[in-house]
């Protein structure tokens, strides 16, 4: 009976569907367009099929770049970090056993998530690679923490590695040059987790080494499970390291996931999802400087005072005070990976910005996304349209090669990127 109902709901959604009015492009920069949201009783689903890489076949880097596999076989891995001795530490990772109620909408995204490559059994793990030869090639891919729960989220601080669990901070004991972690972790502090619409939880350090902060994403798309479901989510958290004393240092963030620091660690900036079901062309997912105290406008508006109607009921005091974010990023564009950098291994154009990792869109036809971008900075702030660096996800016929999450730079200055669908590490270097 559900796949009767899948085929019908297939064909009526086909029926239905219309491309996007506007270009993906208005929906980026300092001032993006905003149409008015359409609404279907079928929302719009275009899902990339998960192939992975063809023999010989490669992302396409922007000219004067070099693209090379640092690793590949990996498991799903979704995010980066580099240790001082520049290993690089690998989450692979996916989300938890679901614990959302039943019904066709959950089982139709259950079916759509699978062909998108997610939803599999988690690795659990962080995995290091070492590339000691500097050839781009990681020569060890050692198994350096497993049996997690869905970790994404990793920060280093003097001598103690944090990783972010779906449900929870956990502290290792770190030795520069080990090869796998066999000291045991400590709890820090537990995260919200449950229904997990959003699952994954970022996490970094601030610089003094006192505290971290946590992006926690929100339990569903426009709080329609009801707000008591969304206590402590939609926001960053503010964590002192000693005491695993907690507070939310901004909210109204749907799902904010890659974070990054700038004057000398003292502006917070991070890429946010923003809401679905509005069209193809709404709502444009962002990337925003991060105020203490601050409120973003989820659930109840988007970019500043545009009301959702949908959310009920409203509240004009909350909408009022909703700051604008500082940079959209495209509508749909599923934005993850975040680095901020003023100098790096690539080409001149590259020197001065942040390079954000797009995974892809399931809510837009055309798709958007499945690239990486390079936004320029001027004065320590976005400035100018996007540049693509790293392109060519997609197959001719709309299959997905690989998606981009994580990226990150190495004091070599390569740009590493997590390729989740692809299941392997790239490294970009200037030719």
């Amino acid at each position: 009976m559900k796949t009767l109902y899948l085929i019908f709901i297939l064909v009526l959604a086909s029926g239905c569907s219309e491309d996007a009015k506007l270009s993906v492009l208005y929906g980026y920069g300092l001032k993006p367009k905003l149409p008015e949201p359409t609404e279907s009783f079928i929302p719009t689903i275009q899902v990339a099929s998960a192939v992975g890489w063809p023999e010989g076949k490669k992302p396409t880097p922007a000219p004067g770049i070099k693209i090379v596999r640092l690793a590949d076989n990996l498991d799903h891995p979704r995010w980066l970090y580099v240790l001082p001795n520049n290993d690089l530490l690998v989450a692979e990772t996916d989300a938890p056993p679901s614990q959302e109620s039943g019904g066709i909408k959950n089982w139709l995204m259950g079916i759509y998530m699978q062909q998108a490559g997610s939803h599999k059994p988690s690795a659990n793990r962080i995995t290091l690679l070492r590339d000691a030869d500097n050839d781009g090639i990681a020569e060890i891919k050692s198994t350096f923490l497993e049996n997690l729960n869905s970790p994404f989220g990793i920060a280093l601080i003097n001598n103690e590695l944090f990783i972010a669990n779906a449900d929870n901070i956990v502290r290792y004991p770190y030795e520069k040059g080990v090869l796998k972690i066999t000291g045991q972790g400590t709890k820090l502090i537990d995260l919200p987790s449950g229904i997990n619409h959003h699952w994954t939880k970022n996490i970094i350090a601030s610089e003094d080494g006192k505290r971290v902060y946590v992006s926690v994403g929100s339990n569903s798309n426009i709080a329609e499970n009801g707000m008591d479901k969304e206590v402590g989510r939609a926001a960053i958290w503010e964590v002192d390291i000693d005491t695993g004393k907690a507070k939310i240092f901004a909210q109204g963030l749907r799902n904010p996931n890659g974070m990054a620091w700038t004057d000398q660690g003292k502006t917070l900036w991070a890429v946010v999802n923003e809401r679905d079901e509005m069209g193809h062309d709404l709502v444009p997912d962002y990337l925003t400087s991060v105020k203490k105290d601050g409120f973003y406008g989820w659930p109840y508006s988007y970019f500043g005072a545009n009301v959702d109607i949908r959310v009920q009921p409203q509240r004009p005091d909350l909408v009022k005070k909703a700051i604008i974010a500082d940079y959209a990023l495209g509508s749909h564009t599923a934005s993850l990976g975040l680095v901020i950098t003023e100098k790096n291994g690539l080409p001149k154009q590259f020197q001065n910005g942040a390079f954000i990792g797009q995974h892809g869109s399931w809510n837009r036809i055309p798709f958007s996304g499945y690239k990486v971008i390079f936004v320029p900075f001027n004065n320590g702030s976005p400035s100018g349209m996007p540049i693509d660096i790293l392109t060519g996800f997609l197959s001719d016929r709309d299959e997905a090669y690989g998606r981009p999450v994580g990226v990150t730079i190495d004091k070599r200055g390569t740009l590493f990127v997590a390729d989740d669908v692809g299941n392997t590490v790239w490294g970009l270097t200037s030719n």
